[in-house]
């Protein structure tokens, strides 16, 4: 007898849970978690040229907080999507290096200091989505 059915098996997701310290999607099904798009298919990626498809899954897709909450809402508006932010993934490693008494600092291409972790007791910014609903439900 075959044990394994589709109707186990099958998953999908549009939003759900992200994890509290990276904000990468959680794994699994039973956590209602994404899909995990690995070192080898970002490769594969790579390889085709697939460069705004790559950024995309890394970003927003992803643990880009600010773009993920930006793209939801110029879906929602009818308006284009706007370039993705840095991710929380790479937040969390300059907070750990700086943690480790490394002076981590990233510049742009006229190396100037670009400063994207909020520094301590200062609020992030505001997004103006008061008025929207982004779980999905009323």
């Amino acid at each position: 007898k075959l044990a394994h059915l589709v109707e186990d098996k099958i998953h999908a997701r549009s939003t759900g849970p992200y994890s509290l310290v990276t904000q990468q999607p959680l794994g699994g099904k039973a956590q209602f978690g994404g899909q995990r798009f690995g070192e080898m298919e970002v490769w594969a990626l790579e390889a085709y040229g697939a460069a705004h498809i790559l950024q995309e899954m890394l970003t927003v897709k992803s643990d880009d907080v600010i773009g993920r909450v930006k793209t939801y809402e110029a879906i929602v508006k009818g308006e284009n999507i706007l370039e993705p932010g840095v991710p929380e993934s790479f937040k969390v490693l300059v907070k750990e290096l700086q943690s480790l008494g490394l002076a981590v600092e990233v510049l742009n291409e006229d190396e100037e200091h670009i400063q994207f972790v909020e520094e301590a007791g200062e609020e992030p910014p505001s997004l103006g989505l008061e008025g929207i609903n982004l779980i999905g439900f009323e």
